[in-house]
């Protein structure tokens, strides 16, 4: 496989990422798995030799955006090749699990799909894809129109990959546990991603050691049921994800330890324990309810409770009082009523959440729910999206609110839109924004809070041991 232009220029490898944070770390994975075979990273496809859609299907309409830029791609395909070069187009992620072959009919310029379970056999499938183009080239006629992998492979995928390599400003994911066994009646996970797969102990471990290595000192644990975690470790126990989260804690530079996202069934005792002992987990808390009524919850297959969801908010907070909560909500479920929606926002009232993401249900192929009868309407549904939100959205101001006059530990991740701007996080993962030198990016700062705003705070880093740009 040639992974150099013909004026001997390294070829370049451009991964569009849609969705999730695992999304994002598949897509910095499969830049590793490429970088061996000399592919250097692009900014924008048109600098591009392969460009990889690394995409996701739980939202609506996710499809007909991948197939939107497909037709960018190709048409970048069709430019290239008048050019005298070529461009090798990707689809990864959820929708090539989901509609692999469909993509395949649909675009024919695509020349490699690959599922999220496969994509360790990406230097693989391009140097076939690759192969398939010189015999096209020679005059050959071949079946289908790529290179198609959407099995779920025996083997672990983390097994083949190479060692993660880079950190983006200190902060890095790592994924411990991929797939669900829940089968919610609205997602489509179980059947993209697969069943539960927790990694085990040690190779959680190592990885993390590298990534602090390679700088990270906080680390966010991915999973799609992150707290159903089950490791195996070398001497054949199972580790819940609080006995990890401790393990971790004791990494020498690990300062700041996050995990998402979770389950209320699988919120045990341990891990709660792990929030009241554990200093480097931020008081932050990502936990799904979906809806506040039981009758929609148990429609919605979720194995829990509007009891069991308050019980557990109320020994967390228990554990840690200055916990933040942020949560998501589905609108508009099939049979949902309006008393059904009032125990929703009855539930957002009781619990306070400092943030949350809110969406109006919208059918999946292949998952129970876009069969059920009592479809609610879209204009229901909007203005009940729109009540939620407006709630949700003033508990967000009053939590950022609360923070003014106070210096917090911010890591600062990047640049702001203004000259001299830094925008970090604080340990209850709200944007802030401050001046102060770029040498401060990756670095946790104290910042003193001065001001609110709907989504972010601005500040002023706490002078002393740093330095603040003029």
């Amino acid at each position: 496989m040639t992974s150099v232009r013909s004026n001997g220029q390294p070829k370049r490898v451009f991964i569009r990422t849609y969705g999730c944070q695992m999304n994002v770390y598949d897509s910095d994975r499969m830049a590793d798995a490429l970088r061996p075979l000399g592919y250097a990273l692009a900014t924008a496809p048109e600098q591009a030799d392969l460009v990889v859609l690394n995409t996701c299907h739980i939202r609506e309409h996710a499809s007909e955006k991948v197939y939107s830029e497909l037709g960018r791609m190709r048409d970048l395909k069709v430019e290239r090749r008048a050019a005298g070069a070529d461009l090798t187009i990707a689809v990864a992620g959820c929708v090539a699990q989901a509609e692999g072959e469909e993509i395949a009919r649909r675009q024919p310029a695509v020349d490699i799909v690959v599922g999220p379970q496969a994509y360790h056999r990406l230097p693989q499938l391009l140097a076939e894809a690759e192969r398939r183009v010189a015999l096209r080239k020679a005059g050959k006629r071949l079946p289908g129109a790529g290179v198609l992998d959407t099995d779920f492979p025996a083997e672990s995928k983390f097994d083949h990959l190479p060692a993660p390599q880079g950190v983006r400003a200190g902060s890095a994911f790592l994924s411990i546990q991929e797939g669900c066994d829940k089968f919610c009646t609205f997602c489509v996970v179980p059947y993209t991603r697969g069943a539960e797969y927790s990694r085990p102990v040690a190779k959680v471990l190592a990885e993390a050691r590298q990534l602090v290595a390679a700088g990270a000192i906080e680390i966010t644990l991915l999973g799609q049921n992150v707290n159903a975690y089950h490791g195996e470790a070398e001497d054949g126990s199972i580790w819940s994800l609080g006995r990890l989260i401790r393990a971790l804690a004791e990494i020498e530079a690990v300062a700041r330890i996050r995990y998402t996202t979770s389950h209320p069934r699988d919120m045990d005792d341990e891990l709660i324990a792990a929030h009241r002992d554990v200093p480097q987990l931020m008081p932050y808390l990502h936990l799904p309810v979906q809806s506040g009524s039981d009758r929609i919850l148990e429609a919605m297959n979720r194995r829990h409770d509007r009891a069991l969801f308050l019980g557990i908010v109320d020994r967390l907070r228990a554990a840690r009082p200055d916990l933040a909560l942020s949560s998501d909500f589905i609108v508009g479920f099939p049979g949902e009523s309006d008393a059904d929606f009032d125990e929703t926002m009855r539930l957002v009232e009781q619990v306070g959440f400092a943030a949350a993401f809110s969406f109006k249900y919208s059918r999946r192929p292949g998952t129970p729910g876009a069969a059920l009868d009592g479809q609610v309407p879209e204009a229901v549904k909007s203005a009940r999206l729109a009540a939620l939100q407006s709630l949700l959205g003033q508990q967000a101001r009053t939590f950022n609110a609360c923070k003014i006059g106070r210096i917090v530990p911010v890591l600062f991740a990047e640049p702001g839109r203004k000259a001299g701007q830094l925008i970090g996080k604080t340990p209850w993962l709200q944007s802030v924004h401050g001046e102060g030198n770029a040498r401060l990016i990756g670095r946790i700062v104290d910042v003193h809070l001065t001001a609110a705003h709907a989504n972010s705070l601005a500040g002023e880093i706490v002078t002393g041991s740093y330095e603040v740009a003029a």
